[in-house]
């Protein structure tokens, strides 16, 4: 590969663009810190603002670098400026630029990564974005040569962010250091984010201290569920998830620093939190984590029965009938953050199915929801009446997180779920419902197209299709 380069383009804005004066200026924000010395350090977490607000969070993490022989860096942070769905990027260039000089890639890393489905290449996503490009300079400051994986990451399902961690593992030697880069809580109007107006600083606080604690009880379930409830906006969250995702349970991430920009402002009314981490044990071996994680998505019996049960549960509750609410312990399969779709059949013809394709929520909340919206919310048909209860059958389909494919001829039929999209129009089919019709993939396709609103012929050309699959389960198995 020829030579290439990114320039980074936050020199003058996110720090001086003087490499004399930022060399100083690194070196000031060193001199001030004394963080505790962290033993078998694997990793950061670091704040990315401008170094005017956070470079002083920020080298309580870095001054643990000092004398430290890590030889390549990965680097991943969220994309602020160019939407990837359920996707991660690495640059195609050879090389970073800052001014204190160029930091070459591990292209033969890279090279390798791509391989992997969730890695992409999007130069857009790296031109403009800060998240990875201000965590260098401080970075070079510090150690001797190095190379670099930058990655930027979309926003991930929690499946995602498993496997993304799974392809870096075999990555993690001695010599590599992980940087996870993130901010905290983004307060203000202008984030639309004000859950409270008194008492901001504290509160803050709290908020973002209770998102740490799960973060270092390596609790990503957690830690996602307290986002959902909060609204807490961590940008980072995605990259934090592949990092704990990683983690060995005799690892530990300990919390060296915290600060807000409105403690250095006295602006309370927009401002961002900042926190800077140490990980330091080990991360899991891939292939433990291979062997631990062969298939986590996998749901037993006895989350499958107790998902039916919960589902007629929501729907009898709208009929004020007086059931009681489903008791069901369930394994972690049903709290992972998938798709889903709830199917109502009676005597053995549809009644009502809605779902989501997208995964952004656990399984059980997104069966919750939709058996009540297949119920009465379905426009195809009449809401659902309290005396037709007992003769429907409820079926669920938990889905895989879907996925761009080339051609339609890569559809195979029977095992793939289809999302078609032409000219703003969109349509999907679930695995199960060509089987049940006896088509094949023309007529399916045919099918589909007319549920969009298409011609039936409109998938020969100028389409784009997703596919996904589904553990399909339902009561009258």
């Amino acid at each position: 590969m020829e030579t290439s380069v990114l320039k980074s383009e936050l020199a003058g804005s996110w720090y001086v663009d003087d490499p004399v004066h930022l060399a100083r200026e690194l070196e000031t924000y060193l001199e001030t810190v004394n963080p505790d010395p962290v033993e078998h350090l694997i990793g950061l977490m670091l704040p990315h603002a401008g170094y005017r607000y956070s470079g002083m969070v920020a080298a309580h993490g870095i001054k643990l670098l000092q004398g430290r022989n890590f030889k390549r860096v990965i680097v991943i942070g969220p994309s602020h400026r160019v939407a990837l769905l359920d996707r991660v990027s690495l640059p195609d260039v050879t090389d970073i630029e800052t001014p204190l000089g160029r930091i070459p890639l591990d292209r033969e890393a890279i090279d390798g990564l791509l391989q992997y489905e969730l890695f992409e290449s999007h130069p857009r996503a790296h031109r403009l974005e800060h998240s990875v490009q201000i965590q260098l300079p401080f970075l070079q400051h510090v150690l001797d040569t190095f190379t670099l994986i930058p990655i930027v990451c979309g926003h991930l399902t929690q499946q995602s962010a498993r496997r993304i961690g799974r392809a870096l593992l075999p990555l993690m030697d001695r010599e590599t250091l992980l940087v996870i880069s993130t901010d905290f809580t983004h307060y203000g109007a202008a984030f639309d984010y004000v859950p409270f107006t008194d008492d901001i600083q504290n509160n803050l606080r709290r908020l973002d201290l209770g998102a740490f604690d799960l973060i270092r009880d390596k609790n990503a379930e957690g830690f996602l569920d307290y986002l959902d409830r909060t609204g807490a906006t961590i940008c980072g969250a995605s990259p934090i998830s592949v990092m704990l995702s990683m983690l060995d349970d005799l690892s530990e991430v300990r919390l060296l620093k915290y600060d807000t920009s409105g403690n250095m402002t006295d602006d309370w009314s927009h401002c961002v939190s900042y926190a800077s981490a140490a990980i330091s044990g080990r991360w899991k071996t891939a292939a433990a984590d291979a062997e631990n994680a062969a298939d986590p998505m996998a749901l037993t019996a006895h989350d499958k029965a107790g998902l039916l049960r919960l589902a007629r549960y929501r729907i009898a509750s709208r009929f004020s009938q007086r059931t009681a609410a489903p008791s069901d312990s369930f394994s972690a399969a049903v709290h992972a953050v998938r798709g889903a779709f709830v199917t109502l059949h009676k005597r053995g013809q549809l009644r009502g199915c809605i779902g989501e394709i997208f995964p952004r929520r656990p399984l059980i909340k997104a069966v919750e929801e939709h058996a009540v919206n297949a119920a009465f919310q379905d426009p195809r048909f009449p809401a659902l009446r309290e005396d037709e209860l007992a003769g429907i059958d409820i079926e669920i389909s938990a889905l895989s997180p879907p996925r761009k494919i080339g051609s339609y001829d890569e559809i195979e039929i029977g095992r793939h779920g289809i999302v078609i999209s032409k000219q703003m129009q969109s349509a999907v089919f679930l695995p199960q419902v060509a089987p049940e019709q006896g088509w094949d993939l023309e007529t399916t396709l045919g099918h589909l197209c007319m549920k969009a609103g298409l011609p039936s012929s409109a998938w020969k050309s100028d389409c784009e299709f997703h596919v996904f699959e589904a553990d399909v389960f339902g009561e009258a198995d």
